[in-house]
């Protein structure tokens, strides 16, 4: 797993699916290149709350994408996960329900 880092592939993320659930945005977008490795990347706006706030919802965000991307991830593509305000109050497994729901959500669109 690779961590997404230029504005650029943030920007080409965004071009791809997105799949709204109430603590995050998910974005999937193929890259369309030969690897089969899967990107990853974090925004928390400032919309969201202060340093302290947005933080703790990035670090609950990569301990998601460790547990789950694994096995629900879709490999050869970008994934980009969008924080929602509240979503710091939303418990920890429900977040991995959802981000588990948005992966298979997004798989079933891009087995089409």
């Amino acid at each position: 797993m690779r961590t997404l880092n230029k504005r650029s592939e943030f920007l080409a993320a965004n071009r791809g699916l997105r799949f709204p659930m109430p603590g995050f945005v998910l974005l999937v977008r193929p890259r369309g290149d030969d690897s089969d490795a899967l990107g990853i990347g974090y925004t928390v706006s400032k919309k969201v709350g202060n340093a302290v706030t947005r933080n703790r919802m990035k670090r609950r965000f990569r301990e998601l994408a460790r547990a789950l991307l694994p096995e629900s991830g879709i490999a050869g593509a970008d994934h980009v996960l969008i924080g929602r305000p509240g979503a710091n109050d939303i418990a920890f497994a429900e977040l991995g329900e959802q981000l588990d729901s948005a992966l298979k959500r997004a798989a079933k669109k891009l087995a089409r």
